[in-house]
């Protein structure tokens, strides 16, 4: 369904929790217009969950809320994030793209870039340790997958000898107080020309030329998830924690018992942090276990 013009998601039997697509790329700013179709939708939706857009943090909603993260970069100008916002190393290696040959440039939304990112999508199953969800995708689904939101994105390309070896896609909120990193991904294989780094560089060139205040990479953490080298990269790049409100409006009897007892929690939430970490290190060495018997076959 469409709420004020933006597409609505539901998610769960036991507990229908309804948010906006996209969400993190678009943002609800008239959360009492928004529930009156919600209301009325039937079967109603338990909860509605939204999160707050930067630059203010503080709460602006009077619903029930939790404190979620995201992981933001503070843009003024491209030569301030190069040289006081990153460490030596991370200069290094935006240096080391260049020296290899590795170009950047803003690029169309057409058919060649969409076969780029199918080939980028389908060189490997495995990516950080886990199934990569995009691996085996046909051409036409990665064509509709990066045609979201083309109004609003950026797209960049990383390029040698004429491939394209990594891509990035940015997408502004209607506001303009920030852009969200959508993709950012580079071929396993040319991994040694530091090709995501000189991806990141271009996306906080192309930022500060727009005088996007803000760039948004996701979450810094995902619950229980701390430290991992998706983490690292960003903190390595400037990304800082910011804790945003996520509200929650109970819309059904359900849905007002599952907010009180945390029901609405996923179950990855509740484990320890140690049993989590424990359980991604053992994932991690299933998976390359997997991989080898594969290339041994």
């Amino acid at each position: 369904m469409e709420v004020c013009g933006k597409e609505i998601r539901f998610r769960g039997k036991l507990l229908r929790v309804a948010r906006l697509e996209g969400e993190g790329y678009q943002f609800v700013d008239d959360p009492e217009t928004a529930l009156e179709p919600l209301l009325k939708f039937r079967p109603r939706p338990d909860l509605f969950t939204f999160i707050q857009r930067l630059p203010n943090p503080s709460p602006q909603q009077k619903f029930p809320m939790e404190w979620t993260n995201v992981a933001a970069l503070p843009i003024s100008t491209f030569d301030d994030w190069l040289s006081h916002q990153i460490n030596k190393k991370t200069r290094n290696m935006i240096r080391k793209a260049e020296k290899k040959g590795v170009t950047l440039r803003e690029v169309p939304f057409d058919e060649a870039l969409v076969r780029g990112v199918h080939a980028i999508y389908n060189e490997a199953p495995i990516r950080q340790g886990r199934r990569f969800p995009h691996y085996g995708k046909d051409l036409d689904t990665v064509r509709r997958m990066t045609g979201t939101f083309l109004e609003r994105s950026i797209f960049i390309g990383a390029f040698f000898d004429g491939e394209l070896i990594g891509f990035a896609k940015l997408v502004i909120d209607e506001k303009c107080t920030q852009a969200g990193v959508m993709h950012l991904l580079s071929l396993h294989r040319h991994w040694d020309k530091a090709p995501t780094n000189a991806l990141l560089a271009q996306a906080v060139r192309s930022c500060a030329e727009r005088k996007l205040p803000n760039l948004v990479y996701g979450q810094f953490s995902h619950g229980k998830r701390e430290g991992d080298s998706l983490a690292d990269f960003k903190k390595h790049n400037g990304f800082q924690k910011i804790e945003i409100p996520r509200y929650y409006v109970p819309l059904t009897l359900r849905g007002r018992v599952a907010l009180r007892l945390g029901l609405h929690h996923t179950l990855m939430e509740w484990i320890p942090a140690a049993a989590v970490v424990q359980y991604r290190k053992i994932r991690s060495l299933w998976y390359s276990r997997k991989l080898a018997g594969q290339a041994n076959a």
